[in-house]
């Protein structure tokens, strides 16, 4: 449909191309040209997909009438053009596909219609693991090994390539997905061929991962889904989902002398967690932009998952058109970039500020030098602040001893390890080392630190997992990795490494040290997270930095030196060193890089990006339409989510749950860290337990994230973190619970089983903020497998409420005033909740009695959180695949 006659030519060079007119709608919607430009690219979606089905006229102009109240109760269907993955979430989502072809199979359908309908990129990045360190052939052992512990998913990822269309795979050593997506997939305007015509519209995608909204950066709308919300886009399913709200984020000025994009992004995360932007679309205006890089933009996109919001969206300008032409991109896509986005009223214009929802502002030149932490991304202090809060209040958290009375002990290597140590200090994660100024940055210091005659302690194990090769090439060609390497930071590997947990064991006389001593070990790392147990289990004070002061603290080696008026070491001459004396200023960073980073980097590094080393190629894949499952996997199994499936739903979808009973009691910001399986695999867990039964040993036991593939592995590992604490265990932590009534302590996977051959319902009951953190699509599945019905919770992160819809798990929320605590609950009592009978309505208000054991009851209203129409439908089905299934069926 064209209701708006929208559809016009855009004559760019000698090119036509067909688009969706933002102008020529107006006529009809009325003027736009103040709406956010996020909200402009919703609206460009609306005009073209509109179908009069799942689309409606009215939706088109429901976006325009954003402007009237800068809020909106209305769903729309919304359908990015793509769809990235990492593959910790890929290989689980491709195991579902390969199970719903299994399922077509069953239900008579044809299996083939299983398959994407929408451009699928899986990077493989996130199973390299820093097992050795601080050598020059560090990066090819670890290669080496993720490829032994890695060859069965990765066989199974080649099958996929071969069995599925518009599926591409970028092998592993080549990168982070989200710096791959900023330097190579992403085009800012996609196009596509249509019936003979070329149509150009917005790049958006949703990505497997949270920090999916780094692309934010390039003026690519994009978030992250969990997997089962992408498997759904990616068979054509569109995004359910309520026009947003709009905050806009106002920058002015220009960082100080000093100050880095890493600074800059802690401090714009601390003042949105306070705003709470939590559901909302952030968009930052303003004539601060001009002086940002691309690359400083991406930065503070990539962490609007850790300040809450949806995406943090930049609007297309000349840094724009700089970056895409100078890392590598086609000339008529540039072209097409900048004629596009004038065409359409998305380029920047300082000049008509958009209208928001609310607004906040920052001064660039009253950033300072900060880190984040101990434990939460949002909890920004300043560099000058740092040792005094470990020394003050941090310290005692962690140890339940003032900091004078900190612990010691000599270590079997010679030296002494003290509580505060640092025991990690990483250069890691696309957050950071996808701009060259914060890595630049760390390699002079590194440089002058070398020539002064500075050391890393040698408790510190140090490494650098840069985003992209592209990294290497400009550190080596200004020769900065030799500084690096003589400092420790020698390459590791191209990929997530330490932010995600794959920090790799930590050398014996130290983990000996901490176990012995329970000492309190730090981290400090250029990640995007820090939540506990998230880095590593021996760590418990965990700061996320730029790049140049994890180099910085790694020859400090402790977090209670003030970096700002404590030497860090002493030079070849025996005179202190200070931070200061080693810290370069922007103008050599600036040097630096017009000398060293070139377009042709860009060129030669994409050039074959989707070919893989001798390693790769050499993994064979089976070539068939169905996958050939191995009962004998350990890393890959076909999935319980649709045995016994039908090809309609069966009476009684919606049903009130009677007698359930509590498998874990939380309190506030329970993530999906906490919910999902994780990091290494404890040899004394269920988990564990599980491989040791299949021949497996502890050392080739590999990481949570890559055997999400196998659902006895990732069930038996939810709510299993070490840092877990649940009420219904008082002075436990890890996966214990208490099965009731008897009372016995056990682990929540064997206290689930029980329950479920007693044919007893589970809920879970948490506090706030539930289910933050990454897009962990396991946090959902695991709590379903566990025979969670609903969970209740007094507020909830966008994601995992989705994921729980989609897994078929009920969302239920405590009003305002009333919580676990308010109820007097304990675990003893038995709950109902009615009013599922008759049907669900996004919204509405259901009842849950609780039974205490003393025979009392209560009744306390609950709101249903299934906030639309189509979740309505999910949840019906018995979760979003099941729907997407049976609707392929018919």
């Amino acid at each position: 449909m064209n209701s708006f006659n929208a559809k016009q030519t855009l004559k760019v060079a000698d090119k036509n191309y067909t688009i969706y007119s933002l102008p020529e709608a107006a006529k009809t919607l009325g003027d736009i040209s103040r709406l956010p430009y996020s909200l402009k690219v919703l609206l460009e979606n609306m005009l073209r997909h509109e179908d009069g089905r799942t689309v409606k006229p009215e939706d088109a102009q429901a976006v325009a009438d954003w402007l009237k109240t800068q809020s909106s109760d209305r769903e729309i269907a919304y359908r990015p053009a793509r769809v990235l993955m990492q593959d910790f979430t890929g290989v689980p989502a491709v195991v579902d596909l390969a199970a719903m072809r299994d399922a077509m199979v069953s239900l008579g359908g044809d299996p083939d219609k299983i398959n994407p309908l929408s451009p699928v990129d899986l990077v493989i990045d996130h199973s390299v693991m820093v097992d050795s360190f601080g050598s020059d052939d560090a990066f090819g052992q670890n290669v080496t090994r993720e490829f032994q512990r890695n060859n069965e998913r990765y066989a199974f990822l080649r099958w996929g390539q071969q069995a599925f269309d518009n599926f591409r795979v970028v092998p592993p050593g080549t990168g982070i997905c989200h710096q791959v997506n900023l330097e190579y997939l992403a085009q800012t305007v996609w196009t596509r061929e249509d019936n003979g015509e070329t149509l150009a519209y917005p790049d958006t995608l949703v990505g497997t991962d949270s920090h999916t909204t780094m692309i934010n950066g390039l003026s690519v709308l994009g978030w992250g889904v969990g997997g089962i919300e992408a498997e759904a886009a990616m068979l054509g399913q569109p995004i359910s989902m309520l026009i947003p709200e709009v905050v806009g984020f106002k920058l002015t000025g220009k960082l100080p002398e000093g100050a880095t994009a890493t600074d800059l992004v802690l401090t714009v995360v601390e003042m949105l967690r306070q705003k709470g932007v939590v559901g909302k679309f952030v968009e930052f205006y303003g004539d601060g932009l001009d002086h940002l890089t691309l690359a400083d933009r991406a930065t503070i996109s990539n962490m609007a998952p850790e300040y809450g919001a949806t995406c943090g969206f930049f609007p297309i300008d000349g840094e724009t058109i700089n970056y895409l032409r100078f890392s590598g991109r086609d000339e008529d896509r540039v072209a097409l970039v900048e004629a596009y986005a004038k065409a359409q009223g998305l380029w920047r214009d300082d000049g008509n500020e958009p209208i928001f929802t609310d607004t906040l502002s920052l001064d660039l030149a009253t950033v300072e030098p900060s880190l984040a932490g101990p434990k939460r991304p949002q909890d920004r202090v300043l560099l000058s602040q740092l040792a005094q809060q470990f020394r003050a209040s941090d310290f005692p958290m962690f140890s339940g001893l003032p900091y004078e009375q900190r612990r010691t002990t000599q270590t079997e290597a010679g030296y002494e390890l003290e509580d505060g140590a640092i025991a990690i200090a990483a250069i890691t994660s696309c957050t950071n080392t996808s701009n060259p100024s914060v890595m630049v940055g760390a390699g002079l210091v590194a440089r002058k630190a070398h020539e002064k005659g500075l050391k890393v302690k040698p408790w510190v194990k140090t490494s650098l997992a840069p985003g992209s090769q592209v990294v290497s090439d400009y550190l080596e060609k200004a020769g900065l990795q030799d500084d690096l390497d003589a400092l420790g930071f020698n390459l590791v590997g191209y990929g997530c490494t330490t932010c995600i947990g794959n920090s790799g064991p930590l050398p014996e006389p130290i983990v000996k040290a901490i176990e012995e001593k329970d000492l309190v070990l730090g981290a400090v790392l250029s990640g995007n997270r820090n939540f506990e147990g998230r880095v590593s289990p021996h760590t418990k004070a965990n700061y996320l930095a730029s790049p140049p002061l994890v180099v910085a603290y790694a020859i400090a080696g402790n977090l209670a030196i003030d970096l700002k008026t404590e030497p860090l070491g002493t030079d070849i001459d025996g005179n202190p060193v200070y931070l200061k004396d080693i810290w370069p200023t922007t103008q050599e960073i600036r040097e630096v890089l017009g000398e060293a980073l070139t377009p042709e980097m860009f060129r030669s590094r994409y050039s074959n990006v989707f070919t893989g080393n001798d390693a790769w190629k050499q993994i064979k894949a089976e070539e068939t339409e169905t996958y050939g499952w191995n009962s004998d996997s350990t890393y890959v199994q076909n999935p319980p989510f649709f045995e016994d499936m039908t090809a309609s739903v069966n009476g009684g979808a919606f049903s009130n749950i009677a007698g359930a009973r509590p498998l874990a009691l939380l309190g506030d910001s329970i993530t999906t860290d906490h919910i999902s399986p994780a990091g290494a695999i404890k040899a004394d867990s269920p988990a564990g337990d599980y491989l040791k039964d299949n021949n497996v040993v502890p050392v080739d036991f590999n990481s949570f994230g890559s055997r999400r593939g196998n659902h006895e592995v990732m069930m038996r590992g939810t709510f299993g973190n070490i840092r877990l604490k649940n009420e219904l265990a008082p002075g436990t932590s890890g996966g214990v619970t208490k099965h009731m009534p008897d009372g016995e302590q056990m682990s929540i996977y064997d206290a689930s089983m029980k329950y479920q051959a007693e044919g007893t319902p589970l809920i879970v009951i948490a506090g706030k903020e539930y289910g933050t953190g990454s897009s962990r699509d396991w946090a959902a599945k695991g709590t379903r497998l566990l025979g969670v019905k609903a969970v209740i919770a007094e507020t909830y992160e966008r994601i995992h409420r989705s994921n729980l819809v989609g897994m078929g798990v009920l969302p239920l929320q405590f009003p305002e005033g009333t919580d676990r605590t308010t109820l007097n609950l304990d675990g003893t009592e038995t709950f109902d909740i009615t009013g599922l009978e008759n049907g669900i309505q996004p919204g509405m208000k259901l009842t849950m009695t609780i039974h205490y054991t003393d025979g009392r009851t209560a009744d306390t209203q609950l709101l249903c959180r299934i906030d639309t129409l189509d979740e309505v439908e999910y949840y019906r089905n018995g979760g979003i695949l099941h729907y997407v299934l049976r609707q392929l069926v018919a």
